[in-house]
């Protein structure tokens, strides 16, 4: 029988939040932090425990165990399960644009602007004219390799925590419709004209799902999992907005369009039946 502070305990306490950004930067602690937080996560659900049922690794070599471990990060990122479905799916799909829209180009790191434009970026003076549908997958494409992993690290880590409020369905709902809102924003915004692409305002749009259920049905979280959430929530919108007001080449109007959108979408919409508190 443990302890009533051993360390299980300690990490049991903590937030989902909390373990994700331990499990993330691992290498800043102790090994056994890192590891504890995967534990954790594993027992949880929301990473995939691919070592249950199969023989323990020999001790003397620890080469094993960090294969698993990183294969066990990456199924949980990547696969589909149980309550994590739409998240990966929205995950491939960007990834797959990406791959399409490099493969198109002649520069796999930075697509051109006339690329984005064969693809589907949205380009104000084909988007409303006759080509709507730009507003939608212009959420799918990027404009290089650092704009995709910003994101998508952004995508993974919001539907681990929206994904289980909303349900599959719903969550997709939300995403599209916020995307298409941040596109718009964007076009209204820049009446000069724009070429854009990005999942951000669709992305920001789960932003504003999590403030806005916070705000309206807080029981869906614990109330450790309020603060940090809400903490982290706002964090990361600051910087992100912060970052766009310093960088010509991010478009905040796509990212308040997309916000703005969410929180309402999040204040109207009545929790899913699947939504439950959880019991850490």
């Amino acid at each position: 029988m443990q302890e009533p502070n051993s360390p299980a305990d300690l990490f049991a306490e903590k937030t989902d939040a909390e373990l994700l950004y331990l499990a993330q930067h691992a290498r800043q602690y102790p090994p056994a932090v890192g590891q504890a937080a995967v534990r954790e996560l594993q027992r949880r659900g929301l990473v995939p425990d691919i070592s249950a049922g199969q023989p323990t690794p020999p001790a003397a070599s620890s080469a094993p165990t960090t294969e698993a471990t990183i294969g066990s990060t990456l199924a949980g990122i990547f696969g589909f399960r149980e309550g994590y479905r739409i998240t990966p799916l929205l995950l491939w799909l960007n990834l797959l644009g990406y791959a399409l829209l490099a493969l198109a180009g002649r520069n796999f790191w930075q697509p051109t602007a006339a690329t984005l434009v064969q693809w589907g970026s949205n380009f104000s003076p084909l988007t409303l004219p006759g080509q709507p549908w730009r507003l939608l997958t212009s959420v799918f494409l990027h404009g290089g390799v650092g704009h995709l992993l910003m994101n998508m690290a952004s995508l993974v880590f919001l539907g681990l925590l929206t994904e289980r409020l909303t349900g599959p369905r719903r969550l997709l709902l939300i995403y599209l419709l916020c995307g298409v809102a941040g596109s718009l924003a964007s076009l209204w915004w820049h009446a000069q004209g724009v070429n854009s692409v990005g999942a951000s305002g669709a992305i920001f749009g789960l932003y504003g799902l999590l403030l806005a259920t916070l705000l309206r049905r807080p029981e869906v979280f614990s109330r450790p999992q309020r603060y940090t959430v809400g903490l982290f929530v706002l964090y990361l919108l600051a910087g992100s907005l912060a970052g766009g007001l310093q960088s010509y080449t991010t478009d905040n109007a796509a990212h308040l369009g997309g916000l703005v959108t969410g929180a309402v979408l999040g204040a109207a919409f009545p929790p899913a039946a699947a939504a439950t508190p959880p019991t850490s």
